[in-house]
């Protein structure tokens, strides 16, 4: 991102403090040394394979629902189930287990970290912008992922009650109702004391799919012939377009795929490779092939061919262990969101919102009210308007495979420029690939009349506002070049100048470092007089996960009692102004919090006789700005200690 402005003629940088950077610190590579614990394996459980391990609550039966019309045949049965293990074998194993996972920012992974990846190889400011796109739409279509998820999982869960008991069936909605208010109501207690039991309950959860599936196994071990890949292929050839249909219920197997690579950062590679190579894999593998048996054994088990391959007396435990299952998955996904929003608006896409932190000891435990208000409003209509996982599973998938898509595509960037690789042996590698998600995307685009249009459109308004706020801010940047006063011309005049200097600190936030903040104009023209210690402070974003210690903030001494401060955050970060501005003592700036004043401008836009921007996003822009965080809260700076000066803007 952007780098420190040079140093005005005449000013000097002051030393850094001497700060070392700890051992495994953020920034300092890829997570992936950390030594392997039983804790660290189950955390892994908990966190990152919730949404892919609900999967087989719903994927088989929605795969094979196409085909129930005139009765489920054994071909069908071995060709769907044939294709969902390559699915789990090529599009985890091979894309992101083998691939996708090496492609990590100073450890981070997700979409937005292999963005700023393949933004730093674009070799144009063209390139960078449409890179910029391409990691915009993945991050939108997250949020409309993220919306379907809980609906779905705990629809599907809590749909076991039907098995148990038909009279049962009203239950469902108010219940499933229910677990998602009180999941979205708690968020606010943070992760902390939830997270102690998910890894154990999700390690169950893996323990119990996989025994039941190698029970259906030992009674129809014929099924077994379902792991060749033949199956799938034939199958494929003598039903082209079945098959093309059933890939937008197939890819609902590998749901959360994404989740491998996005939290990276919080395990590394090693465990997450590790627990699914030996544990999730196997256990989902012989989940579904023991579906798949139960189902030659009795094509009517469609009805439910995940609980109903439990014995009767298992199945109340099962739909306990399967709510938790898909609370646990609901919860990572509601946490991935707060995580992809503070990256957005940490690069600069998506307006200040309330951050709060749950957690003393851990900065990536956040609660932002906002997100979780939109998310569980988004969840609720959605549980309430489809009513059942079946109706749910036609919207689900076209959200996952476009974010898959804008992965493979970031992916081939990286892989060729930056590691380097040769064009055939990138081609040979993400070519197949990416024409797999290219089918699971196409295949969903026929669900859309049947719902796939509630992604899309969560999707696509996130898409216009993430555009239209990065749009906004760079014409507003320019429009404040254009009008303000170049720092070094003021310094030049200052001493001439008959301004008076009155004690105290004056703290100017400014975007643009080489300029005079308009807030200090202002004060000078109604004032008359200039603060005895005066600090410019401009916060950059960087595009690494955090910046380590020692690069944190640069000062420079402008002219006598004035410095600029650079403050610089990665996109994982939250700024705590007030905590660096104290940090300068080691700098030897006398820094007393009780004598400053922290002025900041409010910028109220207006339409300029030549508009930049079309009037509806002028419109979208302008209310976007007006119900953004205000500066002081999302900086941290105590309201008691801020002048505002507002200053109108035309662009």
């Amino acid at each position: 991102m952007s780098e420190a402005p040079p140093i005005p003629e005449g000013g000097r940088a002051l030393p850094a403090a001497g700060v070392p950077r700890p051992a495994g610190a953020p920034g300092e590579g890829p997570a992936a040394e950390r030594r392997i614990t039983a804790g660290l394996l189950l955390g892994v459980l908990g966190v990152v394979y919730g949404d892919i391990g609900t999967s087989p609550l719903y994927a088989v039966r929605a795969s094979l629902l196409h085909f129930a019309e005139d009765g489920i045949e054994r071909a069908e049965i071995l060709g769907i189930l044939s294709m969902i293990v390559w699915a789990l074998i090529l599009t985890v194993t091979v894309k992101y287990i083998a691939f996708i996972m090496r492609a990590d920012n100073r450890g981070e992974g997700g979409i937005l970290a292999l963005m700023a990846l393949a933004q730093r190889v674009a070799r144009t400011e063209r390139g960078r912008w449409l890179v910029a796109l391409v990691g915009i739409t993945g991050a939108s279509l997250f949020f409309g992922d993220g919306t379907i998820t809980p609906a779905i999982s705990v629809l599907s869960a809590i749909e076991g009650l039907k098995v148990v008991e038909p009279a049962f069936e009203h239950l469902v909605v108010p219940l499933s109702v229910a677990v998602i208010l009180a999941l979205f109501l708690v968020q606010y207690r943070g992760t902390g004391a939830m997270g102690a039991v998910f890894g154990p309950v999700t390690a169950l959860w893996f323990a119990a799919i996989g025994l039941l599936g190698l029970a259906g196994i030992a009674e129809r071990p014929e099924v077994l012939v379902a792991l060749s890949p033949h199956h799938a292929v034939g199958f494929a050839i003598a039903h082209p377009v079945a098959t093309f249909v059933a890939l937008g219920a197939v890819v609902l197997a590998v749901t959360g795929a994404e989740a491998l690579y996005a939290d990276m950062g919080h395990f590394g590679r090693r465990p997450i490779r590790l627990a699914w190579l030996y544990y999730v894999l196997p256990a989902l593998t012989l989940n579904y092939l023991g579906q798949g048996a139960l189902l030659l054994a009795d094509a009517d088990s469609l009805e439910n061919p995940f609980y109903l391959l439990a014995p009767a007396w298992f199945r109340p435990f099962l739909i306990v262990l399967a709510t938790a299952a898909t609370i646990i998955a609901s919860q990572a996904m509601i946490s991935g969101a707060y995580s992809i929003a503070r990256q957005c608006i940490q690069l600069g896409f998506l307006p200040r919102l309330v951050v709060r932190h749950t957690s003393e000891t851990e900065e990536g435990q956040i609660y932002m009210p906002q997100v979780n208000a939109g998310l569980m409003i988004g969840v609720v209509i959605l549980v309430m308007s489809f009513k059942t996982s079946d109706a749910l599973a036609a919207a689900y998938g076209l959200a996952v495979t476009g974010t898959f898509l804008c992965t493979s595509t970031l992916a081939f960037l990286v892989f060729r420029r930056r590691f380097g690789w040769p064009m055939p042996f990138v081609v040979l590698v993400f070519g197949p690939l990416f024409l797999l998600d290219a089918g699971y995307f196409l295949s969903n685009v026929l669900k859309i009349p049947h719902g796939g249009y509630v992604p899309l459109i969560i999707g696509g308004a996130l898409f216009v506002m993430m555009t239209t706020w990065h749009r906004g801010r760079e014409l507003l940047f320019a429009r404040f070049r254009q009008d303000s006063l170049p720092l070094r011309s003021f310094l030049a005049r200052l001493p001439h100048s008959r301004t008076i200097r009155v004690p105290g600190i004056a703290v100017f936030m400014t975007s643009q470092a080489d300029y005079v903040p308009n807030a200090l104009l202002h004060n000078l023209k109604h004032n008359k007089v200039l603060h005895e210690r005066v600090l410019f402070v401009t916060v950059l974003n960087e595009d690494i996960p955090a910046v380590p210690p020692e690069r944190r903030s640069e000062v420079t001494e402008l002219a006598p009692g004035i410095h600029r401060v650079i403050i610089r955050y990665g996109f994982q970060e939250s700024p705590n102004i007030p905590r660096e501005l104290e940090a300068l003592r080691e700098r030897g700036i006398a820094w007393d919090p009780m004598q400053a004043s922290y002025f900041l401008g409010r910028e109220t836009v207006v339409a300029a006789v030549v508009p930049k921007m079309s009037r509806w996003r002028q419109w979208l822009f302008g209310l976007m700005s007006r119900n953004a965080v205000p500066a002081t809260e999302f900086f941290r700076i105590p309201s008691d200690r801020v002048v505002e000066l507002g200053v109108r803007v035309a662009i």
